[in-house]
C-alpha cells in the first residue's frame, strides 16, 4: 500500500500545492503600459535621451537590430527603441515592438527623433523641424540624366506614369503619410522657444550661404516636412527634384525641408500595428535636426558638399543630435507631466 494512501493529509497538501504552482505559472502578467516611445535610428541619436531621462531599465525584444536588441525604459514609462539605420531595419524594429506582447502600446505617443540633411533655404544647422507629411522618395522610376529626354528637368517620375510632374497612384500605400495636426501643432506650440545647441564650426559653416538666408540664421524650432529614401543624394538638381516631388505628392499642400531615411518605413509599421489594434497612429510625432545641408553653398561643388556633410565638417552633427532631446524632450516630458491630460488625446490648446 502507498504510503500517501496510509497519509491522506499529507496527499491533499501535495495535490494543493501541485494545483497552486500549476496556477502561479499560469497567471498572465498585464502587458507594461509606455506612455512615450522615443524612436531614435543609431546610436548617437539615442545617447542624449539615456542620462536625462534616466533609461536605466533595459528590456529585450525578440526581433530586433543585432546592434541594438534591447529598450531602455525608466520609471516614469518612457522607452527608447534604436531601430538600426535605412528602411528595412526600421520597420522590422519598430514592428518586432508593436507586436510584442509585454508591451502594452495603445495610449503610447511616438516620437521619431533623428538627425537629417536640411534644404537651406527652409532651414540651417542645428535646426528641428517638426514634420506633417512623410514622402518617400524611393517609389519611383529612373532614367539616367545622361539618356533622359532633353526636354526633362530629371530622371526621376512616378511609378506607371509618363514622364515627371504627373503624380502616380498611390498603389504601394507607403509612398506619402500625413500626421496628426492637432499633435503636430502642439508640439509646435510647447517647443518654438527652446534654446538650441550650436557650434563654433557650425557658425562658420553657414556663413558660406547667403546673408540673411535662412541657413545663415541661427538654428531654430520650425514646421516643413520631409522626404525618405535609402539613397544619400545630394546637390541642387537633385534637391529641386526632392522639393518638387513632395508638393506633387501632397497635392501642393507639403513643403520639403528634412531628408532622411527611415520615417516611411517607420510609419507604414506603425500603420500595420494600428490595423492589429496595438497602437494609435494619430499619437505620432516626427523631429528631424538638420546635421548637414543638402546641397552645396555658392561656390562649391556637390562632391565637395557631400564630403563635408558625411565627414563632419559642417559642424552640424553634434548639435543636431543635441538637439533632439532638447526639442523632442519637451513634449516627452510635458507628456508625462501632465498624463491626465494625455492619455486620452492631444490636450487642448
Amino acid at each position: 500500500m502507498s504510503r500517501f494512501l496510509r497519509r491522506p493529509a499529507a496527499l491533499l497538501s501535495a495535490l494543493l500545492l501541485s494545483a497552486g504552482l500549476a496556477q502561479a505559472q499560469t497567471v498572465p502578467v498585464a502587458p507594461r503600459p509606455v506612455k512615450a516611445l522615443v524612436i531614435s535610428m543609431f546610436g548617437p541619436e539615442a545617447e542624449p535621451w539615456i542620462e536625462p531621462f534616466q533609461l536605466t531599465e533595459s528590456i529585450s525584444v525578440p526581433g530586433l537590430s543585432p546592434d541594438h536588441p534591447a529598450l531602455r525604459c525608466n520609471r516614469d514609462d518612457v522607452c527608447l527603441l534604436t531601430t538600426g539605420m535605412g528602411h528595412a531595419n526600421a520597420a522590422a524594429s519598430v514592428l518586432a515592438v508593436t507586436l510584442d506582447p509585454r508591451f502594452d502600446l495603445r495610449k503610447t505617443w511616438f516620437l521619431i527623433a533623428g538627425i537629417a540633411g536640411i534644404d537651406p533655404a527652409q532651414g540651417t544647422l542645428g535646426s528641428a523641424a517638426w514634420a506633417r507629411w512623410l514622402v518617400d522618395t524611393g517609389i519611383a522610376h529612373e532614367i539616367d540624366a545622361r539618356e533622359m529626354p532633353q526636354d526633362w528637368r530629371t530622371g526621376y517620375f512616378g511609378v506607371l506614369t509618363a514622364g515627371p510632374g504627373i503624380k502616380p497612384k498611390l498603389e504601394y500605400r507607403t509612398e506619402v503619410a500625413h500626421l496628426d495636426d492637432a499633435l503636430v501643432n502642439k508640439a509646435l506650440a510647447l517647443t518654438r522657444g527652446v534654446p538650441l545647441a550650436d557650434s563654433p564650426q557650425a557658425q562658420a559653416y553657414r556663413a558660406h550661404y547667403a546673408k540673411g538666408s535662412p541657413a545663415a540664421r541661427p538654428p531654430a524650432v520650425i514646421q516643413c516636412d520631409t522626404a525618405g529614401g535609402d539613397t544619400w543624394w545630394h546637390g541642387h538638381r537633385l534637391g529641386q527634384h526632392v522639393r518638387d516631388w513632395v508638393k506633387l505628392m501632397t497635392d501642393g499642400q507639403g513643403r520639403y525641408c528634412t531628408t532622411q531615411q527611415e520615417d516611411n518605413a517607420s510609419y507604414n509599421a506603425l500603420e500595420r500595428a494600428a490595423a492589429a489594434g496595438k497602437v494609435d497612429l494619430k499619437r505620432l510625432a516626427v523631429l528631424r535636426t538638420g546635421s548637414n545641408f543638402d546641397r552645396p553653398y555658392p561656390g562649391q561643388t556637390a562632391q565637395a558638399s557631400l564630403k563635408a556633410s558625411t565627414t563632419g565638417a559642417t559642424g552640424g552633427f553634434v548639435p543636431a543630435t543635441q538637439n533632439l532631446a532638447r526639442v523632442g524632450g519637451v513634449l516627452v516630458r510635458d507628456i508625462v507631466a501632465h498624463w491626465d491630460q494625455w492619455k486620452d488625446g492631444v490636450p487642448a490648446p
